[in-house]
């Protein structure tokens, strides 16, 4: 690791470090289990009442792209787990207090924002899977023959890769977003546009190591999906500990927390 021209280098990351992250992730999780089954039960209750709440509306062709769309949101969500790790690193005493208090003085800052622009993210992928699903099924609802048809006709088949490959493109763009600037505006009282363009020329540094990290985590969520998002009790917990700790295997800890131009980051 380097400095240049007193700007922060950035650590680079390989597929070898994911292990030691995904390691790191899961011990802070057994070490502090409560707070991420709490957090992680949350989650899977948010999926629960929004998949219902599709159903009553009757949007139920909504409920696969929501459920899917959860990836967006998920860093903003594992905030609580970033406050457990950064409370474990530091052996600082855990409490509810503690951990729900480093949240909220974080979204006081620029991590709102941030929530924000996933946020936002989420609902074009809501808005195009809607297109997608009536440009190619038609008006006919969701009926007994809906499966049938989904699977068995060209304009189904072709909506359903329309579909996923629209979602993917977005979910890595948001990844490229967010896989460092969540933890790092908590972590750091920096804008949410500095956050961004660091963890975009983090990815774009090591691209190899982040789309693994990205597929794992796309792979880790639909799984838990599948699951009826009980899933989420144990994958949301690992992977936003882990989030944390990949975010300080790449940032060094000496930096400033102020005034450093982490746009101009370089990664070495």
């Amino acid at each position: 690791m380097t400095q240049a021209q007193g700007r922060l280098a950035l650590n680079s990351v390989s597929v070898s470090d994911l292990i030691d992250i995904i390691a790191a992730g899961a011990r802070d999780f057994f070490n502090a289990p409560v707070y991420g089954l709490v957090f992680g039960a949350l989650f899977a209750i948010a999926g629960w009442l929004l998949i219902a709440l599709l159903f009553v509306l009757g949007l139920p062709y909504l409920a696969y792209p929501l459920a899917m769309g959860f990836t967006l949101v998920a860093p903003f969500a594992a905030a609580g787990f970033y406050a457990v790790s950064d409370h474990l690193e530091q052996g600082k005493p855990l409490s509810w207090g503690s951990i729900l208090g480093g949240v909220k003085e974080a979204i006081g800052r620029d991590l709102r924002w941030m929530a924000l622009v996933t946020g936002f993210a989420l609902v074009i992928w809501m808005d195009i899977a809607a297109f997608l699903f009536f440009a190619f099924t038609g008006f006919h609802g969701v009926g007994p023959d809906f499966l049938d048809r989904l699977l068995s006709t060209p304009s189904g088949l072709v909506f359903l890769v329309l579909g996923n490959l629209s979602g993917a493109v977005i979910a890595l763009f948001i990844f490229s977003l967010s896989v460092i600037s969540f933890p790092m505006l908590y972590d750091r009282d920096v804008d949410f546009v500095t956050a961004m363009m660091a963890s975009v020329r983090l990815v774009m540094a090591n691209p190899v190591a982040m789309c693994v990290w990205c597929a794992l985590i796309g792979i880790a969520m639909g799984l838990s999906v599948l699951s009826g998002f009980t899933g989420f009790l144990i994958v949301l917990p690992v992977i936003g500990h882990a989030t944390w700790r990949l975010y300080r295997h790449a940032v060094p800890i000496a930096a400033p927390n102020d005034g450093a131009n982490f746009a101009d980051m370089k990664v070495v």
